[in-house]
């Protein structure tokens, strides 16, 4: 199958926004938690979760254009602090039920089942079900100009994992988290860790590596 740029524009938009959003291979799956000024807590989900830096810790998310309510935007916004919480394999039901156009009135986490949870004073509430989470404060949003679209970048102020998803090296088992992630728009795929390898020199092959290697051989 071969599709140019002609071809693209004259595809059905379903299948334009099925195709696009597939090629370009899965996504973290994850849950973006906020609660307004008045008290009303709101989760959504969200694969466009994207790593910015380690020092400082920055992580970005994109902020589609269109012209509906964006109630976790508008949370961020005024209050400045959310947090963001892996989807693992026992959750993905619920928290792809999240992505539903519930009213501003209504809680996703009463409405799909998902538990939220406080800690740390963090202003913003977890996915007490998500076993990998962090709390942020927003720093930036970014225009893109080519198509309406907002970077949010926040700063990780709060970090809560397992201790056995984190090894001594700080490398984390996403695996054993049972975090997954998203294929297109709506398929969710287990994570299967084959092999972690080492630095990448000109003179050698990679090879593979155990979980506490700090990477560089």
């Amino acid at each position: 199958m071969y599709i140019n740029e002609e071809k693209l524009k004259e595809l059905h938009n379903h299948y334009r926004i099925h195709l696009i959003n597939g090629i370009t291979g899965t996504k973290a799956a994850n849950l973006i938690a906020t609660k307004s000024k008045s008290g009303l807590e709101n989760v959504a989900v969200f694969s466009s979760v994207i790593h910015l830096g380690s020092e400082p810790a920055l992580i970005g998310f994109i902020l589609r254009q269109g012209k509906v309510e964006r109630h976790t935007f508008e949370n961020i916004l005024e209050t400045k602090y959310y947090t963001i919480n892996h989807i693992n394999d026992t959750i993905y039901t619920k928290s792809h039920h999240s992505s539903a156009k519930f009213p501003r009135e209504t809680s996703e986490f009463l409405a799909t089942g998902l538990n939220s949870v406080y800690l740390n004073n963090f202003y913003a509430p977890y996915v007490e079900q998500s076993l990998i989470k962090f709390g942020l404060e927003l720093q930036e949003v970014i225009e893109i100009k080519s198509n309406e679209t907002k970077l949010v970048v926040g700063k990780i102020t709060d970090i809560h994992l397992p201790s056995n998803c984190v090894h001594e090296n700080g490398f984390v088992d996403l695996q054993n988290a049972g975090s997954m992630s998203i294929g297109g728009l709506d398929a969710y795929y287990n994570l299967d860790l084959q092999a972690r390898l080492s630095y990448a020199e000109t003179s050698e092959i990679p090879k593979p590596i155990d979980f506490n290697n700090n990477g560089r051989g």
